[in-house]
Formats: C-alpha cells, sequence, structure tokens
C-alpha cells in the first residue's frame, strides 16, 4: 500500500521474472516527463541496470536498442520521440563537484535523468524525485525481484495514482490489457481502451478533480456556478442512474472514485452519423429515448455508494454565466469587440428575463451534451437500448427542451432544417402520447430560449479553447453555431436578444457558411 503523506508515497511490487522488470518499467515510464530524476538504488547484480535498459527502451519505442552500463563512461545520452534520457552511474564519483567536469548541467537540461547510484551525491539530490529500489527476497524465487518504487516531493500524488490505476486495473480483470489512448473531447477528462488477449476490451477512464479556478463571482469559480462535475462522483452516480431506468450508460466495472478513475463497459464506436450527415433512423430513436425519460418521474437524489447524490438545479446562475462567456471570449475572438458595460448589462437583463421562462419549468434530468458524440448505436440490442449514452457527469435539473436543443442543433454535424422539424415533431408527438397535458407550443418557445444559450455559450466555450486552451481545432465549429443561433434568434421571443447582437455583435447576423459534415 501507498503512504500517502504529503511529501512522499511508498509502492512496493513483487517481479517474479525479468520480463515482468521490464513490462514494470514501461508502465513507470508511462508517466515520466522531461525534467524527472529517476534514481536506481539497489545492490549490486540486482537488477538496475535492468530495470534503466527498459526504462530507456520503452522511451525510446526501439524495444532492441542498445543500452550498454554507464559503469565506465558514467553518463549514455539517448534521443527519444519525447525528450532526451541521461542515463547516468555515478558508483565511481565521490562528490557533487565532480558533476560539472562531466558537462551534468549542459546534458541534464531539459532531459530526464535515470540515475544509478544517485547517493554518491548526497544532499545534492533535489527533493523532487522518483526512487526505484531493486531488492533480493530470499523467500522468492531466484529470479524474483521486489521493485520498492518512493516518490519524493511531487512524485507523491503521481506514485499514489499510478498505484491507485494499477490496483483498480487489476480489480477489474484488465491488469494484464493493452492501453490504447483514445482521442480526448473538450474536458479534463482522459479516456484508454484496454485490451485482452481474449479479445475482451473495456473503457479506462481518467475524470481527475478540477484544479482551483479563480474566482468568478459570489466567492466561486466559474464551474461551481455553472454546475459542472468537479470530480468523477457524479458520472457514476447518474451512470448507475441512468442504467436504473434501462438506458444503455456503460456498465462501471470497477471504480475508485477519491483517485479519479473507473473501468467501464465498451459500447463500440458505432456512430449517429455517417458520411452524409446525421443518419436519421438513429436520430429518431435517441429523440424517442429523451421523450421517454422527459415523461418519466424522475427523483431529484440519486443513489451513490452508501449515500446519495443530489442533481444540482440548472439555475439562472448557471445559464447566465455560461451564455456571458460570448462576450469574455468570442466577441474577442471574431474582431477585437469590447463590449461595454452598459453593453454587458443589457445582455445580462436580457438573458435574465429569457431564462427566467425555463428555470423551474418542466423539470427533467438535463444531461447537457447529449448530441452525436457521446451517443454510441448497440445494434445488438433492442428498442431504445441501441441508444448508448456516455457523457451524463454534468446532469443537472433543467428544462427538457435543452437537451432536446443539444441533438438537433449538432454542435458537430450539420442537422438540415427539414430532418431538425421532423425530429421535433417526433418528439412532440410522442411526449402528447405519454402526457395529454404536454404543451407543444410552450415547449417550442423554450426550445428557442435553450437553443440560443447553448449557441451562445458554445461561441464563447470554443474562442476559449483556442485562446487559453490551445484546441484551435473547435474554431471550425463556429459557422455552424453562429447558424443555429440566427435561426433560433428568429423566434418571436428572442426579438429583444437579436436587436442586443444587431447592436453589439452584428458580425454574429452574417455569419460564414456552416460545414456541411462532421469536424471534431
Amino acid at each position: 500500500m501507498a503512504n500517502r503523506a504529503a511529501s512522499q508515497a511508498v509502492w512496493s511490487v513483487l517481479l517474479p521474472t525479468p520480463d515482468e522488470t521490464v513490462r514494470f518499467a514501461a508502465r513507470i515510464a508511462d508517466f515520466l516527463r522531461a525534467g524527472d530524476l529517476v534514481t536506481l538504488s539497489g545492490d549490486l547484480g540486482v537488477g538496475k541496470t535492468t530495470f534503466a535498459r527498459a526504462l530507456v527502451r520503452h522511451l525510446a519505442g526501439e524495444p532492441e536498442l542498445d543500452v550498454p552500463s554507464p559503469t565506465f563512461t558514467l553518463m549514455q545520452l539517448y534521443d527519444t520521440p519525447a525528450f532526451p534520457v541521461v542515463h547516468a552511474d555515478l558508483y565511481r564519483i565521490r562528490s557533487a563537484d565532480e558533476l560539472a567536469e562531466l558537462g551534468w548541467d549542459e546534458a541534464s537540461d531539459g532531459a530526464l535523468l535515470i540515475v544509478e547510484w544517485a547517493e554518491r551525491i548526497g544532499d545534492a539530490l533535489p527533493e523532487d524525485r522518483l526512487d526505484v529500489t531493486m531488492s533480493i527476497d530470499p523467500d522468492q524465487p531466484e529470479t524474483a525481484r521486489t521493485a520498492t518504487v518512493t516518490g519524493f516531493g511531487h512524485f507523491s500524488a503521481r506514485i499514489a495514482q499510478t498505484e491507485a490505476v494499477e490496483s483498480l486495473l487489476k480489480a477489474a480483470g484488465f491488469a494484464d490489457a493493452t492501453r490504447t489512448h483514445l482521442t480526448g473531447d473538450a474536458s479534463t477528462r482522459a479516456y484508454e481502451r484496454l485490451g485482452l488477449p481474449d479479445g475482451r476490451t473495456a473503457l479506462f477512464m481518467t475524470s481527475p478533480p478540477r484544479a482551483d479556478a479563480p474566482v468568478v463571482r459570489f466567492g466561486k469559480p466559474y464551474h461551481e456556478i455553472a454546475r459542472l462535475a468537479g470530480d468523477i462522483r457524479p458520472f457514476l452516480a447518474m451512470d448507475a442512474a441512468l442504467r436504473r431506468q434501462g438506458v444503455s450508460a456503460p456498465d462501471v466495472y470497477a471504480a475508485d472514485a477519491a483517485a479519479g478513475i473507473a473501468v467501464l463497459e465498451d459500447l463500440g464506436s458505432e456512430p449517429f452519423v455517417d458520411a452524409e450527415g446525421p443518419i436519421p433512423e438513429r436520430y429518431l430513436e435517441a429523440v424517442a429515448l429523451l421523450a421517454r425519460l422527459h415523461a418519466t418521474d424522475l427523483p431529484a437524489t440519486v443513489p451513490l455508494g452508501d449515500g446519495s447524490y443530489a442533481i444540482p438545479p440548472y439555475d439562472l446562475d448557471a445559464l447566465q454565466v455560461e451564455a456571458e462567456l460570448v462576450i469574455d471570449w468570442y466577441a474577442p475572438h471574431i474582431g477585437r469587440i469590447a463590449i461595454p458595460a452598459s453593453g454587458r448589462n443589457a445582455f445580462m437583463g436580457i438573458c435574465s428575463r429569457l431564462f427566467g421562462e425555463v428555470v423551474g419549468r418542466d423539470t427533467t434530468w438535463t444531461l447537457r451534451d447529449y448530441h452525436s458524440p457521446n451517443l454510441i448505436w448497440l445494434d445488438g440490442r433492442e428498442g431504445l437500448a441501441r441508444v448508448g449514452v456516455i457523457d451524463f457527469q454534468d446532469c443537472v435539473l433543467g428544462h427538457p427542451a435543452y437537451d432536446v436543443a443539444a441533438l438537433l442543433q449538432d454542435a458537430r454535424v450539420t442537422v438540415p432544417d427539414a430532418l431538425e422539424l421532423k425530429l421535433l415533431g417526433a418528439y412532440a408527438q410522442l411526449r402528447a402520447s405519454m402526457d395529454p397535458a404536454f404543451d407543444m407550443a410552450g415547449f417550442v418557445r423554450a426550445y428557442a430560449i435553450l437553443g440560443a444559450q447553448r449557441a451562445t455559450k458554445l461561441l464563447g466555450i470554443f474562442a476559449r479553447l483556442d485562446k487559453r486552451d490551445g484546441k484551435p481545432q473547435y474554431l471550425a465549429m463556429l459557422p455552424r453555431i453562429e447558424g443555429y443561433l440566427i435561426k433560433g434568434l428568429a423566434h418571436p421571443a428572442l426579438a429583444e436578444l437579436r436587436g442586443w447582437y444587431e447592436t453589439y455583435m452584428p458580425r454574429v447576423l452574417a455569419p460564414r457558411p456552416a460545414p456541411a459534415r462532421e469536424t471534431a
């Protein structure tokens, strides 16, 4: 077990064979970065060089790379795809002063350092380092070694996380799986596909707690006001809640909520779009699933472990802080537009009146990211179970029109007007068949308001992803979102908001042509 003290974490692993040592070195290599220091400890002949050689070969991507012991040369340098690697043996060094004569500072600048006999330089060792001590246990087979990995300083958290991952994969039955990184989304989550020799697969999800963020207002950061998940717990709670409703959310094979990791059922990758755009039959099923959920009396609090999770409300503050992103990020993006304080106040007043119409009305689970990238077609299942849903950790209690707008005004693929109307009509018919009191006119008004809110938010988010996060690929979707916004602003309910755009951001009302196919 790891000692999760603030400055140190210890992880011991039995390695029965040299092959296990090689595999273990590869797992350690996966979380090393440029500038890191790895020290290797242990008696002569215990396997330090075997471990170092495996580490270098994995980083270089060359299983047969010649990695000689640096006992006589003192330093060996390697260029790897990610960063330079310096493998050093300090056995013949008597003090840290001798390192300068070796050109140590120049060689180690921006490199990963792998150092044997690092204790020779004593107090010169930096506080932040990873120590791997190899030892022989007389009670184990002759080929076995024990690796005791100690993380000092900032390595402590990395070691604790790595141990948690290894333990979770073992608990889920995927300890020996190959791991393939999958393309990430706009969030901080990361995914890997796990594969076993027998053909079984799963997904490994990392959803770390949100880092501290600057206060926006009310003494809170943006994500708290916008009611975005702060860690993995909302995902785990809503996953189980959706499955209880018969929704094809992924089965959770194992999870460590404290570490923010989970092993999930692999629902595959069959999409809801093809080269021509949305696949109408699949979108119809996705609409039908929403209609069924929205016609169900869903709880506001759901079980989570031994306790419960209260789904947060999609309140006025959340809707407004999201919409305001268009002023803070999108306006500067399209032409260095600076909205004056009077313009911001006018915008917020209009939004307050519009969003006030939908807040607290017909409240249901609002998944918020119910659109094509997060829907998987499960042809082997029946009925609505064919709609696989994978993104719902930001679920809130909001108006049902939001998720319908998210699906039918998809940021990543153009939904033709005729198809949008057909799907909207199908949703309305299903709702009316389950609830004769369903107000179609009121729903369409809410659909226009929340569609405009979502489009306004996304314009700001995608501009922010480019400017702040270095993800320019999202800019390609801006013309499509502008088109959705213009369409929404044509509704009489949004006349005042349209007037605001005409005054302060007329560029939005004369957009570029939207791309016809999926772009991201």
